[in-house]
């Protein structure tokens, strides 16, 4: 796959906070795991045309900030807080099992997004967009802020719901 191709830059940028994540749960000092974000960001982009397309992209990636967050330890090697390399297997290890958990989530959540009514949808989206609040919802459709924070609460009740059973009929494959 191309480094300049839209595919390689949108799961690129659609993968930023779960390998973020990834990233912190082997190394807690959040600094330095933006730090090791970037840099595995700029071995992606250099390492774009090893990626095969159709594979697990998010694996790829973690498996490629695993090896700078090794890189890092063993520069850090001296501090006595850092966590011996046999646990740090251990934590990625288990990163990687729920890696497929949180996508599938990610997966039944998109699908059930889609099932909501247009104006539900909305009200989700409107919530969770930069900036969304239920203030600045409420009075822009004129409306209490208790009833709004009813309103998302019911919303996000039928969307968990709609994800246990997405998950469980196992549809996010």
């Amino acid at each position: 796959m191309d480094k300049n191709s839209e595919q390689f830059v949108s799961l690129l940028t659609e993968n930023q906070n779960a390998i973020y994540a990834y990233i912190l749960t082997l190394i807690t000092d959040r600094a330095r795991a933006r730090d090791l974000l970037q840099e595995t960001n700029i071995t992606l982009w250099k390492k774009a045309d090893n990626f095969e397309e159709g594979t697990n992209f998010h694996a790829w990636a973690c498996k490629v900030a695993y090896f700078h967050v090794l890189a890092f330890r063993r520069k850090m090697a001296r501090d006595k807080l850092v966590f011996d390399d046999d646990v740090l297997d251990y934590l990625a290890e288990r990163q990687d099992e729920r890696v497929d958990t949180v996508s599938d989530r990610q997966i039944a959540l998109r699908l059930c997004l889609e099932k909501l009514p247009p104006n539900q949808r909305e009200l989700i989206e409107a919530r969770y967009k930069p900036g969304g609040s239920v203030k600045v919802m409420a009075k822009s459709a004129n409306r209490s802020v208790g009833s709004i924070s009813q309103t998302l609460y019911r919303i996000r009740a039928v969307l968990l719901e709609c994800i246990e059973k997405t998950m469980a009929a196992g549809q996010t494959t």
